[in-house]
């Protein structure tokens, strides 16, 4: 697998994810990233009909091509639309493209040669498959070969696949030779069922996972009095949940985001922490969180809140 860095910068905000950033605010939190010492750098086509990749990929221009790892995306193909107004899908961008899903082996090409024309690269070191769990057969039959061939051909470094449920991702692990796996919100303080199985897994056939999705949309990015979990408005228990984690951490002078971003490393099979920001101050707080130390008893004292035993997980 690709060397990469154990903080991941997550550009799905500069596609204007919820809310809207500018030009130059996209571009110095990639800057700040970069200061701070990132050099894993994730997009994709569905994040603002193509716009995180066309911001990143100027971004990313300044630095040498070799010195970072970038990985984007396939499964949605952007094709022209007449619709007006913003994207219905939580962008807030005019709606000048409409997604459809696509896992061919035509499909697969042609949506990394539009990343390309996006991004204005002749390469990308990780193609994930995005969101096939509703596709599976179609990922493994004709995606996946696809992928493999631009990979012996060099277009391409390595395959993975990102989703948010474990099953599907544990069955391309196992039916595939694939190199990487993104897990978004399954393996966190609140949830850890990719732990069960999926972890296991990719650590026995060696195959890297980038965790993603570790704050659970924003409940775990404050101080665990309210937020979203997964998107959606957080349910009492788990807000209760969250406020008594961050009363053991703040025990040990350790925040619950601190604890949020630390956790999944302490997994063997985990290499990096992928992380959304929208700002470079937003950017360089996830960077000095990851970069602070934790004592070994927090961990030990999160155990009696049903939290998965991490004494096993000792890097």
């Amino acid at each position: 697998m690709i060397e990469i860095s154990r903080h991941g910068f997550g550009a799905a905000t500069l596609g204007n994810l919820y809310t809207e950033v500018a030009d130059d605010q996209a571009e110095q939190a990639v800057q700040a990233a970069w200061h701070a010492g990132v050099r894993l750098f994730d997009t994709a086509p569905h994040y603002g009909l193509g716009l995180s990749e066309r911001r990143l990929g100027r971004a990313l221009s300044a630095y040498p091509r070799d010195s970072y790892v970038l990985s984007t995306k396939v499964g949605r193909l952007l094709l022209p639309a007449d619709s007006e107004g913003l994207d219905p899908d939580g962008f807030l961008v005019p709606a000048t493209h409409r997604r459809v899903w696509d896992f061919s082996a035509d499909g697969v090409r042609r949506s990394i040669e539009d990343s390309l024309d996006r991004m204005g690269l002749d390469r990308i070191d990780i193609v994930l498959l995005h969101d096939a769990e509703s596709h599976l057969p179609q990922a493994v039959r004709e995606a996946y070969p696809a992928l493999a061939d631009l990979r012996a051909q060099g277009v391409i470094r390595a395959i993975g696949a990102g989703m948010n449920h474990c099953r599907p991702l544990e069955t391309l692990v196992r039916e595939t030779d694939i190199d990487t796996v993104m897990i978004a919100g399954r393996y966190t303080l609140l949830d850890q069922s990719a732990g069960a199985s999926l972890l296991p897994t990719c650590l026995e056939r060696g195959v890297a996972v980038l965790a993603a999705g570790v704050f659970n949309s924003g409940l775990l990015a404050t101080d665990g009095t309210g937020g979203t979990y997964d998107y959606h408005p957080a349910p009492a228990h788990l807000i209760d949940r969250a406020r008594r984690i961050a009363q053991v951490c703040e025990q040990y002078e350790v925040t619950l985001p601190q604890a949020a971003l630390a956790f999944p490393l302490r997994h063997p099979a985990v290499s990096s922490v992928v992380v959304g920001a929208r700002s470079a101050s937003e950017v360089r707080r996830n960077a000095e969180l990851l970069a602070r130390e934790i004592p070994e008893a927090l961990w030990a004292d999160l155990v009696a809140l049903s939290l998965e035993d991490p004494q096993s997980f000792r890097r």
